[in-house]
């Protein structure tokens, strides 16, 4: 090797500091972790929260522990913030919360049928409230979907 000037010194400095960022990306993805849970949610359908949990985010409730109910609750299920918030003071109210297995089970009309069938009949704000309480969306969410019936 010659006589190397500062401008191949910079380039080759470059090089080597690219293959070593590629190297470390390649063993942080190799045997990293991921940087957050995969959240299963989906509207109306609540994730299966074990009892025990259950019990302790009821008694992190009793003891006006909300802020780490939630966090149990989000660690546990990969929830956001506010789907937490919402599960976690249903837990704590002790609100019937059904499960991703039981909304299979139920039978009669999809809840799109019924909504359709409320519209219909003229009954739009018994829609909006029927797919509020089945889904958990927010007023603006409850209003679009049927607005697209």
């Amino acid at each position: 090797m010659g006589n190397v000037g500062p401008t191949e010194l910079i380039i080759l400095l470059i090089i080597l500091g690219t293959i070593a960022g590629i190297i470390l990306l390649a063993i942080r993805a190799a045997g990293g972790r991921p940087r957050a849970q995969v959240a299963y949610w989906a509207p109306g359908v609540i994730p299966q929260i074990a009892e025990p949990i259950r019990e302790r985010v009821r008694e992190l409730g009793a003891e006006n522990r909300l802020i780490e109910a939630i966090k149990l609750v989000r660690q546990e299920t990969g929830l956001g913030l506010r789907d937490a918030k919402f599960v976690t003071e249903s837990i704590i109210a002790g609100r019937y919360l059904p499960t991703s297995t039981e909304r299979a089970l139920q039978t009669g009309p999809d809840l799109a049928t019924r909504v359709r069938e409320l519209k219909e009949a003229g009954r739009t704000e018994q829609a909006i409230f029927l797919v509020r309480g089945e889904t958990g969306m927010n007023q603006q969410q409850a209003e679009a979907f049927v607005g697209l019936l």
